[in-house]
């Protein structure tokens, strides 16, 4: 992650789909830019969602691939007390579809959604939400 996010790239996330509320898109976005420690399980989730939906990422022996540190992020987020609705109530592969509409890659989003065919990624019917 290169830079803090601006205004107009949330309007973007939204417009692509995403539901995350801006202060939680811009904390977690400035959390995946300066992050340095990442949970093995949570890589090994993302890896395996691009593996099969034919994602290619771009990690290093240095540096994670910023889907995977964004993924990583918004999987560890727990919903507040007070909050009814909450991103981390997602499953998996929605919650990478979010993370690529907050990193505005729109290619990988398709490759997504095709290869998940009966997951509903349409947020406006909140399917997401446990019941």
């Amino acid at each position: 992650m290169s830079s803090p996010p601006k205004d107009n790239s949330y309007q973007r996330y939204q417009e692509l789909g995403g539901i995350i509320n801006k202060n939680d898109y811009d904390s977690a976005l400035l959390r995946a830019r300066d992050a340095t420690t990442f949970d093995k399980t949570l890589m090994v989730q993302a890896e395996n969602i691009a593996r099969f939906a034919g994602i290619e990422l771009h990690s290093t022996e240095d540096h994670l691939d910023p889907i995977i540190t964004l993924y990583g992020i918004l999987r560890a987020d727990i919903r507040p007390k007070k909050v009814r609705h909450h991103h981390s109530q997602m499953c998996d592969q929605c919650l990478f579809a979010e993370a690529l509409r907050m990193l505005g890659n729109i290619d990988a989003l398709n490759k997504l959604i095709h290869a998940y065919p009966n997951i509903s990624f349409d947020w406006k019917r909140e399917s997401w939400i446990t019941k």
